[in-house]
């Protein structure tokens, strides 16, 4: 433990200032959102939502979640880069069921964009029940 408190590492700073900012609080959130404006701020609370979309797909991976495969119908490119990596919006046939399609917003590796016809692999989101999370193809880059 530091002298003021317990020490956090750049990573934990950096996911706490963008929690704010995504929320629209503290002084980095409420700056932000009176630069922006509304429109353009919603944008960003988009993109750090599909970051922090993709790093939980990546720690329910890592914790050994089942996947789902599923190909996808179509890809459409949103403008929007985080970390410049394109976020996307997907919509995901899951493979062997008749169930109706999924529609995602997110983020995708510049080397392993998918294509239509290809096949990837969904993640159960349990912060919301019913809905899933972009986990990649199952390849390693």
């Amino acid at each position: 433990m530091g002298l003021f408190g317990k020490r956090r590492t750049r990573e934990e700073r950096a996911a706490e200032i963008a929690g704010k900012v995504a929320g629209g609080k503290g002084f980095y959130g409420r700056t932000t959102r009176a630069f922006l404006g509304g429109e353009d701020f919603a944008k960003v609370q988009q993109s750090i939502g599909a970051h922090n979309s993709a790093v939980h797909a990546r720690q329910l991976l890592a914790m050994g979640a089942p996947t789902l495969p599923a190909v996808v119908v179509s890809i459409t490119d949103t403008g929007k880069l985080v970390n410049f990596d394109p976020i996307v919006d997907l919509v995901l046939q899951p493979s062997g069921t008749d169930t109706e399609r999924i529609a995602l917003q997110t983020i995708v590796s510049k080397l392993r964009i998918p294509r239509t016809g290809d096949q990837v692999l969904l993640i159960a989101d349990p912060a919301r029940p019913g809905g899933y999370l972009y986990a990649g193809d199952g390849e390693t880059t």
